[in-house]
């Protein structure tokens, strides 16, 4: 059958947006194939659209995933994961890592009368330990966010196959060019395409990518509360795939570089990056990550909050903003944006600390970037530190 959107061959070099929200049958039995499956074909926008197909079938290929499913936001996806695969009675293991508004739905998904358990990635060792006869899955994400650290995807999937649980690995931090979870054993990878799949500042969308039946389950329950992508921004996210790997490659390469230079700053402590050889996981995240380690870092700056504060009030050139993995660096103190979801007490039970920053490298000049870091470094509290080692001394 040929392409409707291009009767006569010549492919368009763009994806058309195709904003229909319905569409016109030729006949009843066109109707009917379309219905069963039997052909590829549209009938309602929150079933289906054939700009949002086309990006489904780019990220699948890149996550080396039979199928890939597309909605809303990176937390539409992880919600549509849950949804779909736990009911009442079901244990769910969630790591205290992922990103903090999986706390919000763990409440409800415990309303819902699912166990939830925490677990902090520092630990993953004992993820064995943790998993019941009624575990239905765990979900982790790795490297974390924003404290990087690095959670063994094959260990965790010989865990879960003692009970038959499904594993899923949220991959927003690697991204598909450093790392495929579905290689490394992980049933489903989940991702928020708001960051460094779209890579510009301008969508919202998530990813879930798995296998034909997992699509089919996942396409049922976005149907059933209509959590699916518009055509335009599914354009847009399109686009962003189409330089993901050279934006993936730069970031990583910047990363490295910035993250060496912080080690030498008196400054800064608690330096967080997978690439770095004395980080607690760097041996994990060299076997399972390929071409580098990825454009994230955290690290902790002075001693308290108003030396973070004072150091991100002096940056230049990287923005004062949350999301990540975008060609602009942007930073932020995660105590104060992206954990707000998260209880005060409980942002800081697994090393978030008050004056934590995270810093997204983008793919500016890394000499830029590192100039700029420097003169806000020394604005800011950098004699805190300085007098806390003195006085050990």
């Amino acid at each position: 059958m040929s392409d409707p959107l291009t009767p006569y061959g010549n492919r368009p070099m763009v994806t058309p947006i195709v904003h229909a929200v319905n569409y016109e049958y030729r006949d009843f039995e066109v109707l009917r194939k379309i219905t069963d499956g039997e052909i590829d074909g549209y009938t309602y926008h929150r079933d289906d659209n054939p700009t949002v197909r086309a990006v489904e079938k780019r990220i699948a290929q890149m996550e080396f995933a039979e199928d890939c499913i597309v909605c809303t936001s990176g937390m539409a996806a992880c919600t549509l994961v849950y949804l779909t695969y736990l009911k009442t009675g079901d244990h769910l293991i969630l790591f205290n890592d992922i990103y903090g508004a999986n706390y919000k739905v763990s409440l409800i998904l415990e309303r819902l009368g699912v166990e939830v358990t925490w677990l902090d990635a520092d630990q993953s060792s004992r993820l064995d330990d943790c998993i019941k006869p009624n575990t239905a899955m765990v979900f982790l994400e790795t490297p974390s966010n924003p404290l990087c650290k690095v959670i063994d995807i094959k260990a965790a999937r010989r865990a879960v196959d003692k009970v038959g649980a499904l594993l899923v690995v949220d991959n927003t931090f690697a991204t598909p060019f450093h790392q495929n979870p579905l290689k490394l054993g992980a049933h489903l990878v989940v991702h928020s395409a708001t960051k460094a799949l779209g890579g510009h500042n301008d969508l919202m969308a998530g990813a879930v990518a798995g296998s034909k039946q997992d699509y089919t389950r996942l396409w049922f329950t976005r149907q059933a509360i209509g959590c699916t992508l518009d055509a335009y921004s599914a354009s847009l996210l399109e686009r962003g795939l189409k330089t993901f790997p050279l934006r993936a490659g730069r970031m990583s390469e910047n990363a490295i570089k910035v993250a060496r230079f912080l080690q030498k700053q008196p400054s800064v402590s608690r330096l967080s990056y997978p690439g770095l050889e004395d980080h607690p996981g760097h041996k994990t995240a060299k076997q399972q990550m390929h071409g580098g380690f990825g454009g994230l870092l955290s690290f902790d700056v002075g001693g308290s909050e108003n030396d973070a504060k004072r150091f991100i009030s002096s940056l230049k050139l990287i923005y004062h903003a949350v999301s990540l993995g975008c060609t602009e660096s942007l930073i932020c103190i995660p105590f104060l944006t992206t954990m707000l979801y998260l209880p005060p007490e409980r942002r800081m039970t697994f090393g978030v600390n008050r004056n934590t920053v995270r810093l997204s490298v983008g793919i500016e000049d890394y000499g830029l970037i590192i100039e700029d870091v420097m003169q806000a470094l020394g604005k800011a509290g950098g004699s805190t530190v300085r007098k806390k080692a003195e006085n050990k001394e």
